[in-house]
């Protein structure tokens, strides 16, 4: 071979290695870890938590800490009744996290070996009444709920909330007739404000957050019945150790003073 073409065989050997080093570096930030290479690329890692509707502020609040100390992750949220979100979780959906209003449906992924480990406790709540602002109605009791000529609304009974009120009428036996039965809290608290509803029973926390848009009811019973909630990783999850680090961003003190100030409760 001739000098030339010597050279110029080696100039393509050259451009194949690197192109063959380029692919090789494509693909394996997934499984089982922090997906850092994707960050390491220029691109971003997301993860996805499954979070009841009720943890939509503070979450929120803790998802922007997390991405702030770890660069290229973007943190996405699927807020919803804990029901619906296990079932989207049984039907295969792609998640990273999942936090529940109650351990009943925690109880549910765990049954199904969908988690990753086992789930801590991080937070109380509690139910409290939602009147639009003002009380119009003026709503003061849990037992006022049971006047027929009030629009009330409730969450569904497969939903925390709705358990939880259906529970605090067996322990009250104040009878409640619905207008209706909704799939979240943030249903709920829609119903409420824009007038649809005279009172919904929500968490003390969904009050707290919906500011001046609602006046809150507090009454003596709601201390009977006090939904836990549990967090995990997923089993599914493609950045199991980022999955992780999120939950324990939630169980830390650091989450724990963001829920504090939100009104939940200690676990």
């Amino acid at each position: 071979m001739t000098r030339p073409r010597r050279l110029a065989a080696a100039a393509a050997a050259a451009l194949l290695a690197l192109a063959a080093a380029g692919c090789g570096d494509d693909g394996d930030g997934g499984t089982g870890g922090t997906g850092g290479s994707d960050a390491d690329g220029g691109g971003s890692t997301t993860l996805t938590v499954f979070a009841a509707a009720s943890l939509t502020s503070t979450f929120e609040q803790l998802g922007e800490e997390f991405e702030a100390s770890h660069d290229g992750v973007d943190v996405e949220f699927s807020f919803g009744g804990s029901s619906d979100l296990v079932s989207q979780l049984q039907e295969g959906a792609p998640g990273d996290v999942f936090a529940s209003a109650d351990t009943a449906n925690m109880d549910k992924l765990t049954a199904d070996d969908l988690q990753a480990g086992d789930p801590q406790d991080f937070a109380t709540n509690t139910l409290e009444i939602a009147t639009p602002a003002g009380n119009p109605a003026g709503v003061t009791s849990f037992a006022d709920l049971a006047d027929p000529d009030l629009k009330v609304v409730v969450c569904a009974p497969e939903v925390p909330c709705g358990a939880a009120t259906a529970t605090m009428e067996e322990v009250t036996g104040v009878d409640i007739s619905p207008v209706s039965e909704e799939q979240s809290v943030t249903d709920v608290l829609g119903k409420v404000t824009s007038g649809e509803a005279d009172a919904g029973l929500v968490y003390v926390t969904d009050v707290t957050a919906a500011g001046d848009d609602v006046t809150g009811v507090p009454f003596a019973e709601s201390d009977q019945v006090v939904n836990t909630y549990p967090i995990v990783a997923l089993e599914g999850s493609e950045h199991r150790d980022l999955a992780q680090e999120f939950v324990d961003l939630v169980v830390s003190q650091t989450g724990q003073d963001v829920l504090a100030e939100a009104g939940f409760g200690a676990p």
